[in-house]
């Protein structure tokens, strides 16, 4: 259950099984799915799923390593500093040592892990010399389906983010919490909560739904007019 090496999920499309505008998440879908809520045609140039407990080690290491390990229900990346906050006394640069060793540990080991590192922090990630293993075990890439419910609530998020789950149930006249759940469960949504307004939760998009969808940001989702209207 490494969630923070995405490996749960397996969203990427093939050539070989389906071209871009039959796929079940293709963008035609997601937008025309959030033209139909809308009670609108979705634009033609819109096209682009028991003994006593032993002692157990601890220190930056192996909390370290543990953290990464279980990894953020949203799936994103751990920062050296929202590591070292767990801890009492550390600061970001022994947690950034400590991956060091954990990194020349798991590459002296010939482990089948290692952590990655991008811009947004660290995460526990299956090397890629193991990729064949990993397309072995759960066979060809999969793709992923989504119910109409799903793809609706999912493409609201995406042309309304952040937004409140009140909103989504305005604008679809219907509770949407479930269907929310399962989205962030599948790593196509997350939400957030601002320190200004603690109690409310935002949900956006995440990298993940990018990958699916072949975006590079979230400014390329195809535009219509009747969206811009509504």
């Amino acid at each position: 259950m490494l969630r923070a090496t995405g490996s749960t999920y397996h969203f990427s499309m093939s050539d070989e099984q389906t071209s871009a505008d039959e796929s079940p998440l293709s963008l035609r879908r997601l937008t025309s799915a959030f033209a139909s809520m809308l009670g609108r045609p979705a634009s033609q140039d819109s096209d682009r799923d028991v003994g006593a407990p032993r002692e157990v080690r601890t220190d930056t290491r192996t909390i370290t390593e543990a953290l990464l390990f279980v990894g953020r229900p949203d799936n994103q990346p751990l920062s050296a500093q929202a590591i070292a906050d767990t801890m009492r006394d550390v600061m970001p640069a022994e947690v950034q040592a400590a991956i060091a060793e954990l990194n020349d540990e798991y590459e002296a080991e010939q482990s089948a892990f290692e952590i990655k590192e991008s811009a947004a922090g660290y995460c526990l990630a299956l090397r890629s010399d193991f990729d064949r293993v990993r397309q072995r075990f759960y066979g060809k890439v999969q793709q992923a389906t989504l119910t109409p419910t799903a793809m609706e609530v999912l493409s609201v998020v995406a042309y309304r983010q952040p937004i409140e789950m009140k909103t989504i149930d305005e604008l679809r006249g219907q509770r949407s919490q479930s269907t929310v759940s399962s989205l962030v469960r599948r790593g196509l949504v997350r939400l957030e909560r601002s320190a200004q307004k603690p109690t409310t939760a935002y949900y956006h998009t995440t990298d993940r739904f990018l990958q699916v969808f072949r975006l590079t940001n979230i400014d390329q989702l195809p535009q219509a007019q009747e969206f811009d209207a509504a």
